[in-house]
């Protein structure tokens, strides 16, 4: 599985141009389609949803082109007749196209066919299809009762005047049963059985429809009149609002991170519901600005996020972005009234429950609510995203809190914000590592050391890893070939501090530099499973402030992102002279002469080795030493640092 490592986020802020509205986007196309006139579409959202939606108007007949350069559709309307009578309409996992086509393809009069991936087939549709069923549309299952594939046959000339349909499933259904009403040819009336959840995304249709002529008449939010004569009228130009959804994201790494973020497409104008997400971070602490076309939030002023018990059902998407804030809480948090979460691109409920724990969080999932008890600590974690876009994106925050994240299968995103991973670079500033590699005895080790203390960041020797594993091996009895070797590497119970190593509190500093243990870590070294289970453990350093990181594929491997990088080297005869002058102050026999052989054949071996051969990067920074003291090597590096 494809899968982005995210390092550990020091702070957010920023500006961001959200992408446009996945909901007001695809309403939008096919409105303009149903419409007489041609409709100019601007800002429209490029993404897996629309992208099936315009795919499927092609096969409709309905033309429509797009100018690159300005980003902008035109959509010849078809005046509510599909030129196409026969299709067959596949549209991935969009449930913004499934659920509107369905409706507006059955009443249509044409023979069609809609499928779409398994999940598609696994979300349900029986509401809306009893609601077509009960007009006059002719609509059948093609393998389960309840849910796509859908095959739907040309309707009779008279279809009835009034319609029924729950609202506590998704508002979607609604939405489909509005949008397609006009097609009837007389007044229609739909009656709404039960809560109606996720109202505010009900509000952007009837927005988006008065915008196309149509005004639809409603007492409250339990009956919806489409007058007749009603038909769709395109108003030359239509603007896609930013995603209010996708700004929950950016809004939360501000209070988050620090901020100021501002998310540029929505604001106090806004006919999105999701806008109000702002005003949940309100209630946890945020510092929230609105203007006309924007929002900005910022932490706490006191740094200190409130926990929180909110009924969510007016913003079930961006919810999903509190389920991750609820784990920086200063206390436990209920998110309530999100059974919709459950018919979404995965089941929500579950699947955020399930990711939440991996992190550390303890969670108890109910059939409609959350509660989330913050961890003490967020753990490292390989969140599985369910190919739902939201999933993704939400726990990429749990950066913010001190861990890395992998995020598996991160083109996900696609269905809605394709840049999304680079998009939250730009606002985000991560750990700083600084990356020293070099060759044996170049004191590298030395002038890394002095380098963390003098910022005042963590401090890693990743030679003195294989080290202790070495060591614990031995300890335990096992040989390199042993698979516990690489459980032993996951498990290390390492310190490195003031220059001491420690292994389980046991200072190790020289049991590690024996002749037994450093044979053995050469062997254990090379050991995939080993290597694999050190990687975590190194990355775990990156906390902040910062680490300053030293030995061999540092930069390449365990910190390709490394902001400094410095390859420390000198001659041989130089290396020798120090090894040979630290050796007689412990009291130890040293010869110069084979000092020097040594190193020479070390320095063959390690460039010429398979695994984490001996190399300068070529972003890295030469540091020639041999003629140079520790303080300098060691300003050089803290001036590469100030300089970023």
């Amino acid at each position: 599985m494809e899968f982005l490592d995210l390092p550990p986020m020091m702070s957010a802020a920023g500006r961001v141009r959200l992408p446009g509205s996945k909901s007001i986007s695809n309403r939008v196309l096919l409105l303009a389609a149903l419409s007489e006139g041609e409709t100019e579409v601007r800002d429209l959202l490029k993404s897996d949803d629309t992208d099936r939606m315009l795919d499927a108007l092609r096969v409709l007949g309905v033309e429509w082109s797009l100018d690159q350069a300005q980003n902008v559709y035109r959509v010849a309307g078809v005046s509510g007749c599909f030129p196409n009578r026969q299709a067959d309409l596949f549209l991935g996992n969009a449930g913004t196209a499934f659920r509107p086509l369905t409706a507006a393809l059955a009443l249509a009069g044409g023979e069609y066919r809609l499928s779409g991936v398994p999940r598609m087939h696994e979300r349900p549709i029986g509401d809306l299809v009893d609601a077509l069923r009960e007009l006059g549309a002719i609509i059948d299952y093609e393998e389960n009762k309840g849910y796509p594939p859908l095959r739907i046959s040309p309707t009779p000339e008279r279809l009835n005047a009034e319609v029924s349909v729950r609202g506590d499933v998704s508002s979607q259904f609604l939405t489909a049963l509005l949008m397609s009403a006009p097609l009837v040819g007389h007044a229609v009336t739909i009656c709404v059985i039960g809560e109606l959840i996720s109202k505010p995304y009900i509000e952007i249709t009837l927005d988006l429809m008065r915008r196309f002529g149509v005004t639809v008449e409603r007492d409250g939010w339990e009956r919806f009149v489409v007058p007749a004569g009603s038909r769709y009228r395109s108003p030359g130009v239509v603007y896609v609002e930013g995603d209010a959804s996708s700004a929950s994201y950016f809004l939360a790494a501000g209070v988050l991170g620090g901020g100021p973020v501002r998310v540029e497409g929505v604001g106090r104008e806004s006919i999105q519901g999701d806008v109000r997400f702002a005003e949940a971070l309100e209630k946890l602490g945020g510092r929230i600005t609105w203007g006309d076309n924007w929002i900005e939030a910022s932490a706490p002023a006191d740094g200190r996020l409130k926990a929180f018990d909110l009924d969510l059902n007016h913003i079930p998407d961006a919810a999903m972005t509190l389920a991750v804030m609820a784990m920086f809480c200063d206390g436990p948090c209920w998110l309530r009234n999100i059974a919709s979460w459950r018919v979404k691109e995965t089941d929500r409920l579950a699947a955020m429950a399930t990711e939440l724990r991996k992190v550390g969080a303890v969670v108890e999932e109910l059939p409609d609510a959350l509660h989330v008890a913050p961890p003490q600590q967020m753990q490292t974690a390989a969140i599985d995203t369910y190919d739902d876009h939201r999933m993704a994106m939400c726990f990429s925050l749990v950066t913010l809190g001190g861990p890395m994240m992998r995020i598996n299968d991160p083109a996900c995103v696609n269905k809605t914000f394709p840049t999304y991973f680079d998009v939250y670079r730009e606002v985000t500033a991560p750990v700083p590592v600084v990356a020293i590699d070099g060759p044996s005895a170049s004191g590298k080790g030395t002038v890394a050391a002095r380098v963390a203390d003098a910022l005042g960041y963590h401090y890693l020797d990743s030679g003195s890893l294989y080290r202790l594993v070495a060591l614990a091996a031995l300890k335990a009895g096992l040989a390199e070939t042993d698979e516990a070797v690489a459980d032993v590497a996951r498990h290390l119970p390492v310190e490195f501090h003031e220059g001491c190593v420690r292994l389980s509190g046991e200072d190790v500093t020289d049991a590690i530099r024996s002749e037994a243990c450093s044979a053995m870590a050469s062997k254990v070294a090379v050991i995939p499973a080993v290597r694999d289970a050190l990687l975590d453990r190194q990355r775990a350093f990156r906390q902040a402030p910062g680490v300053v990181a030293e030995g061999r594929d540092i930069g390449s491997v365990i910190f390709p992102d490394a902001a400094t990088k410095v390859f420390l080297t000198a001659s041989v005869e130089a290396r020798a002279g120090r090894r040979y002058k630290q050796l007689m102050e412990k009291g130890l026999p040293a010869n110069i002469d084979s000092l020097s052989q040594d190193l020479r054949e070390r320095d063959e071996r390690d460039a010429s080795r398979s695994v984490a051969p001996l190399k300068k990067l070529p972003e890295a920074s030469l540091l020639d030493t041999s003629d140079m003291g520790v303080d300098d090597a060691v300003q050089f590096v803290l001036d590469l640092v100030a300089q970023g």
